[in-house]
């Protein structure tokens, strides 16, 4: 399968022609997750398994709250293991009220 098969415009600045699934993987996998749609979606699953995902998806430095929580559930991965959550200030609890 060739890489042309995401959305164009998910990859708008670069030449998908060129991509290659193996090497881009990182790549691919987080453009997909923080900005594909639903048709993008089961094209990564269909190429990618879901550990191959799973090793990408917790390396993702940023994510918001809702696609983390549902990466989180969907993968079966503990909100712990990804390391935006690590990094992100609304893991903390507020201070001052």
């Amino acid at each position: 399968m060739e890489s042309n098969f995401f959305s164009k415009t998910l990859f708008w600045d670069t030449d998908v022609l060129q991509m290659d699934l193996q090497k881009s993987k990182f790549y691919i996998i987080e453009r997909i997750v923080t900005r594909g749609n639903y048709k993008d979606w089961q094209t990564m699953l269909s190429v990618y398994s879901k550990q191959e995902i799973k090793e990408c998806i917790i390396r993702i430095k940023e994510l918001d709250p809702k696609t983390l929580h549902f990466c989180s559930f969907y993968f079966d991965i503990p909100k712990e293991a990804f390391e935006c959550y690590m990094k992100t200030s609304w893991t903390e609890a507020p201070t001052g009220y």
